[in-house]
């Protein structure tokens, strides 16, 4: 079975062929139902290309791939190692486009013209990424700003090329093994979901808000402020910040600065986003952290951010006081139970992999545990395995990855994990303050109240029960008719295996009694006895053939 193909997004298939086929992975071609898109020379043409080149061919492709990459750069349960430092790399930089068109969108979407809504606006964009660009620009009052305009008809390209791979993706999980191992339908449904929340610039302004104001008794940490009534869908404006970025450091600059204070206060920053508010920056690249002039550190881009819930705030917590500590098999099991198990999930080995992998760091001394790449081994170590882990699981390794390139690239003596263990308890503290709020403890205090004032009633009813002789326990069992079908059946074909074997023996005792009656010259009970085991016997092994096989196919179809 292969892929209805549409004509219309016959083009977009090809590319996508023809990616696989460049990275050396035709088999993936068949699998996804892309052949009919292909003839029989791009089959053939081309040779194998470096994984290095992968971001280049997704930046080709146009901005809805760019995004898919930067999604999938996290997801070390699916792709090798040499292909998500490939994905790591990748720079959102495209051709801009033209002033007019910036003009038109932002006349459109604020409802006013430019040179009445701004001092001044710089015709040429001071970046350009596949989503939007922004502009230079100065409010009425003076105010120094950045304008982030989204591009003309984005949102049609991108519905259309979401089109595409959710056929593909849905195809796939339908007709492959290994699409229903790794879920590539939530996988999909997750990139859709952030890269929606990206075209909203409302999205993105809201987040600049509400992180900005999680991290504001960081002295040294910056978020820019979004200037209300100047932000819509596709147009945001906010504040500008002067200053270079992390990347952009020159050696002798580096040793001016406190590198080593700024890379524990950003570290403490994200734990505190992670960990107590739920909501974190899930992008932090180094093109996205900016030192500015007055030495302070600001964080970019908000449009992609991640959310924990109280729930997994506490587990993620536990997993990494566990690695930090070098606690190994602690570790696996907080992953396991925060994680989604499959009929195939292999514990024992993926324990003994994960365990290994905690212990090698051990060895290389605590200070040296790479926390941020022990998770996404986890990540990818639980996909071979059968398990699935929470995605926010593999969004914080990706996090803490990044902030070790920014705390190096302050300062090369910056040891992340020893930052990781000393905040760990202070992140606890605060977790605990933010639980423990004037309603909680009115609400515990109530529900002490209707535990102290019922209990002499359930304790009375439960003496009088056991009193009266009527105490009874009752197991509930939702599989009890299975389970009962179950032992039917086999005692079904113990009983018909005594029976053939009764009759096997009498036709053999039989055979010593002479008869007129015989069959092919030997006694015709004897004979009959014996044809009777021998259908009796191909009709059990014929029976337990056919049940094993339709079983095997239902365990598939729920798989």
């Amino acid at each position: 079975m292969s892929l209805s193909l549409k004509p219309q997004h016959l083009k977009r298939y090809k590319d996508i062929a023809m990616l696989f086929l460049k990275y050396g992975h035709a088999d993936m071609v068949h699998q996804f139902g892309l052949r009919a898109a292909l003839n029989d020379e791009d089959l053939t043409s081309g040779q194998t290309s470096p994984p290095e080149e992968l971001a280049n061919d997704l930046e080709a492709m146009g901005p809805t791939f760019v995004k898919l990459g930067q999604i999938l750069s996290s997801r070390a349960d699916l792709l090798p190692q040499v292909y998500l430092d490939a994905l790591s790399r990748l720079q959102d930089k495209v051709k801009p486009f033209s002033y007019e068109e910036v003009e038109s969108i932002v006349t459109s979407e604020l409802g006013v013209r430019i040179s009445k809504a701004f001092l001044n606006f710089t015709r040429e964009p001071e970046a350009a990424a596949s989503l939007g660009q922004v502009h230079r620009a100065t409010l009425r009052d003076g105010r120094q700003v950045v304008v982030k305009v989204q591009r003309p008809t984005i949102r049609q390209q991108i519905a259309q090329d979401l089109e595409v791979l959710e056929e593909i993706t849905t195809f796939f999980e339908d007709h492959t093994e290994m699409g229903r191992r790794y879920q590539f339908a939530k996988i999909f449904e997750e990139f859709q979901k952030t890269l929606i929340s990206e075209l909203d610039y409302t999205r993105e302004a809201a987040n600049l808000t509400a992180i900005g104001e999680n991290l504001k008794e960081f002295e040294r940490i910056v978020i820019p402020a979004p200037v209300s009534g100047y932000s819509s869908r596709a147009v945001l404006t906010m504040d500008f910040i002067p200053g270079k970025k992390i990347t952009q450091i020159e050696p002798l600059e580096r040793m001016e600065i406190e590198g080593g204070a700024l890379a524990d206060e950003l570290f403490k920053a994200y734990l505190k986003q992670v960990l107590v508010d739920g909501l974190f920056h899930a992008d932090p690249h180094p093109g996205n952290v900016f030192l500015m002039d007055d030495r302070r550190l600001a964080l970019l881009d908000l449009g992609m951010v991640g959310r924990t819930t109280p729930k997994m705030q506490e587990k993620l917590v536990k997993v990494l006081i566990a690695i930090s500590e070098g606690q190994g098999d602690e570790a696996v099991t907080l992953v396991i139970d925060m994680s989604e198990t499959t009929s195939y999930f292999e514990e024992p080995e993926f324990r003994r992999k994960i365990s290994a992998l905690v212990a090698e760091q051990q060895d290389n001394t605590l200070e040296k545990i790479d926390v941020g790449q022990i998770l996404l081994e986890v990540g990818r170590s639980a996909g071979e395995h059968g398990l699935f882990v929470p995605i926010e699981l593999t969004m914080l390794g990706k996090t803490l990855l990044q902030l070790d390139q920014i705390g190096r690239g302050l300062d090369d003596k910056f040891n992340p994990n020893a930052a990781i263990r000393q905040h760990v308890s202070e992140i606890l503290n605060r977790r605990l303050q933010k639980d423990v709020t004037p309603g909680a403890l009115l609400n515990s205090i109530l529900e002490i109240k209707d535990f102290v004032s019922g209990l002499p009633r359930r304790v009375n009813k439960i003496l009088d029960t056991v009193g009266n002789s009527e105490f009874e326990v009752k197991v509930r069992s939702p599989d009890t008719n299975l389970l009962l079908e179950g032992f039917q059946k086999i005692a079904n074909r113990i009983t018909t295996g005594l029976i053939l074997a009764a009759l096997i023996i009498g036709a053999a005792l039989l055979m010593q009694v002479r008869t007129t009656f015989v069959i092919f010259g030997y006694p015709g009970f004897a004979m009959l006895c014996f044809l009777a085991a021998a259908g009796g016997g191909f009709w059990l092994v014929l029976s337990i053939a056919f049940a094993d096989q339709k079983s095997k196919k239902r365990q598939r179809k729920n798989n």
